[in-house]
């Protein structure tokens, strides 16, 4: 159990905001399960789903953006739990490009991999392991672009949202798993202990100029995310 509980160069709760983070919190103070649903909360709501500039980054740096998606944001979600001494681990799969149409437009939708590196956190809980992918979608950004989500193999899906039913979508902490992008998986990657491994192994930037063109645009893109979580 130990290896769920570890720090690594990416899950480095270890760092001083984050550590700071968790005193003025007081997460530590709270019941097991209320930890989860706090950090959770958190990650999900005050960390606005954006993109950083690459996959691989420590959670000090997704804490220092303020915004994240599926893999940065379990980075952070993870450390976050570590620190508090919850276990968790991450699961990675490919993912249909197709959802993230509406949150990604022009050059950088057509520069992203047919099927994207996706990664979830699963936390442990009443010895089972508890599926934590709804923390990637804040309320306010779902708020607005539910309504846009377009129908797609019995489900719904764009702007970084693929779901069976649009219209009973809750990303609410519950003690279950809640998935926001599961619909579009497409691969299995398997279970890893910490999220350096998965990145070191798969990637969504296969090639350094595809790398640059998309840090180049992902400032616009988490401006426009930003105009679409306003209106």
């Amino acid at each position: 159990m130990m290896k769920y509980l570890e720090p690594t160069a990416m899950l480095n709760f270890q760092d001083e905001a984050l550590q700071q983070l968790v005193k003025q919190r007081g997460w530590s103070d709270f019941a097991y399960e209320d930890r989860i649903k706090e950090i959770y909360d958190f990650v999900r709501n005050e960390i606005k789903f954006g993109y950083n500039r690459t996959d691989d980054i420590p959670a000090s740096e997704v804490l220092r953006d303020g915004y994240g998606q599926c893999n940065t944001k379990s980075t952070l979600l993870m450390a976050l739990l570590r620190a508090v001494g919850i276990p968790c681990r991450i699961h990675g799969f490919l993912i249909d490009k197709k959802m993230q149409k509406g949150a990604l437009t022009g050059i950088t939708y057509l520069l992203a991999p047919s099927k994207i590196v996706h990664a979830w956190t699963e936390v442990q809980l009443h010895d089972d392991w508890i599926v934590l992918e709804g923390v990637i979608i804040d309320d306010s950004y779902l708020k607005q672009v539910k309504s846009r989500l377009c129908s797609f193999n019995e489900g719904f899906i764009g702007y970084g949202i693929s779901v069976k039913d649009k219209d009973n979508i809750n990303l609410c902490w519950t003690g279950e798993s809640v998935y926001v992008q599961s619909f579009s998986i497409t691969d299995d990657l398997g279970i890893f202990d910490n999220p350096d491994d998965l990145f070191k192994k798969y990637n969504n930037t296969d090639s350094k100029l595809k790398e640059i063109l998309f840090n180049k645009k992902r400032k616009k893109i988490n401006k426009r995310l930003d105009m679409l979580r306003d209106q």
